[in-house]
Parts: C-alpha cells; structure tokens; sequence
C-alpha cells in the first residue's frame, strides 16, 4: 500500500512511503539532502517499520529539533502505529 506524508519543520516536502505487511518496500523523499536520501531510502527497504522508527526517531538536525531521518520516523508512526497497521 502506498502513503504520502508531508513532513514538517525540514527541508523536504514530501515523504512517499510504499509497505507491504510491515515491511517497507519503497521509500522516496522529495526535496532535502538528494544524496542522503537516496541512501536513507536504499538502507530502509526490507526493514520492518518497528525497526525502522526505532533506528531514526530523535534524530536532530543543526538544533532543529527534528531532521528529515526523524520525520521518516514521524511518517511511519502516524501513518501505521497510530493506524494499528504495523
């Protein structure tokens, strides 16, 4: 199943999250760190969502108090913990 979340307080604008059965399966980032991104995407397809949020959740970015890594988190966490879907 596909989900978009708008991310808040960082660069990116928008996070497109692709998971079947807790697994996630696609990540895209649109706007932020390209490069980094690109490799934050690579490394989380396969992993479970759990593990996932686990790993990026407080990651902060130059004192922002969140970071692209940790909307991610964000992301997941509203879209399947809260849902009960992970």
């Amino acid at each position: 199943m596909k989900y978009t979340y708008v991310p808040k307080g960082v660069c990116s604008r928008e996070i497109e999250l692709e998971i079947e059965e807790g697994i996630i399966t696609s990540l895209t980032v649109i706007g932020g760190c390209d490069g980094n991104l690109q490799g934050i995407a690579k490394l989380v397809k396969g992993m479970k969502v759990e593990e996932v949020i686990r790993r990026l959740k407080g990651i902060d970015c130059h004192g922002k108090g969140t970071s692209c890594p940790d909307q991610i988190a964000k992301a997941l966490e509203s879209l399947f913990c809260d849902a009960g879907i992970a």
